[in-house]
């Protein structure tokens, strides 16, 4: 080595020199800017991503490692995948992984699915991966609790189990889940409220849900209704009996207002009648006290002598004994005829 570097011109140990340091330096870059390891792991995997396009997204500060694992899982599944589209779909907010695994899925189960449909699904906050399952084996989907009544005034309290399929092309824009348990609760209402008997809810489950389905539509929906099945059917109030018993208390409490308005009424008349008695009976003892007073002026004008005055008292006891004799042949007439 030191006979060569002896045998080499000053000119020539410079320009060695500075390439040496001219390569130290690209090393150093290198080491600092491009994610070597990821960059083996893509060499290595048969997908090959440049050191510079590489630098280019540590330096925006992207997830490298989902980026290239998601880059590398598109690849080897033969999609038609490029790095600038996943790079857009960062960009945009949504999920590569997630993107990359629904097509990766949708491929195997050979399910139509177009890249810009599962961005757009995964962009519109739905799990892509999980929607494509959906379509491969159904989803199901309970209501809450419904209530309805019966023609017979009977109370029935269900719930339904809806199993549902994506429809792909009309999940963005579609109605969803939500829509297709309130169309369902307001169908099992309006079913259970046409029926005559109770028992037909009870005895025939499936009869009931074959009238729903066949009354549902939603062309807008993005779920297909695979099958309804009603579950947990029990009997909830008897709203006939509960409005007869209310309708009798209704009826007692009015009956019970009615008397306590007659028996005041009656306590009025009462009180009424008492009050006109003693202003009666005012008015006679003031008639009562002019008596004398008439009488004395009488007297005193000379038109009575106490003769005629003790004649008319006479005809006034002899006309009350009378009556008292009177009074009492009635009564002992009345006792004989009982």
């Amino acid at each position: 080595m030191l006979n060569l570097l002896g045998a080499m011109s000053t000119a020539g140990i410079v320009f060695l020199v500075i390439f040496l340091v001219i390569l130290a330096i690209i090393v150093v870059l290198i080491c600092v800017f491009v994610p070597l390891k990821l960059w083996f792991k893509t060499v290595t995997s048969g997908v090959y991503i440049s050191m510079i396009r590489l630098a280019n997204l540590k330096q925006r500060k992207y997830d490298l490692n989902e980026i290239t694992d998601a880059y590398i899982s598109i690849k080897k599944a033969g999609l038609n995948l490029t790095l600038n589209e996943l790079e857009t779909h960062l960009l945009s907010g949504g999920s590569i992984t997630n993107v990359v695994n629904a097509l990766i899925t949708a491929n195997n189960a050979n399910i139509d699915l177009s890249i810009d449909l599962a961005k757009a699904i995964d962009l519109a906050g739905l799990n892509a991966v999980e929607t494509v399952k959906s379509c491969i084996t159904p989803k199901v989907i309970v209501t809450d609790e419904i209530s309805a009544i019966t023609k017979d005034a009977m109370e029935i309290k269900v719930k339904a189990n809806i199993t549902i399929k994506p429809q792909l092309y009309k999940l963005i824009g579609g109605t969803g889940e939500d829509t297709i348990k309130a169309k369902i609760a307001e169908g099992i209402t309006a079913t259970i409220g046409a029926t005559n008997n109770h028992k037909e809810v009870l005895e025939n489950p499936e009869n009931l849900s074959n009238k729903v389905l066949a009354k549902y539509e939603d062309k807008d929906s993005a779920y297909l209704i695979i099958s309804l099945d009603l579950v947990d059917i029990k009997i909830g109030k008897n709203i006939g009996a509960k409005l007869k018993l209310d309708q009798i208390e209704l009826e007692e409490r009015i009956s019970n207002a009615r008397a306590e308005q007659l028996k005041t009424e009656a306590f009025l008349r009462e009180k009424d009648l008492t009050l006109k008695a003693q202003q009666l009976n005012v008015e006679k003892l003031k008639a009562e006290a002019e008596v004398p007073k008439k009488i004395v002026k009488v007297f005193e004008q000379g038109d009575m002598s106490l003769m005629d005055y003790y004649k008319l008292q006479n005809i006034i006891a002899d006309t009350n004994m009378r009556k008292a004799i009177a009074k009492t042949s009635g009564e002992d007439s009345d006792s004989l005829n009982a």
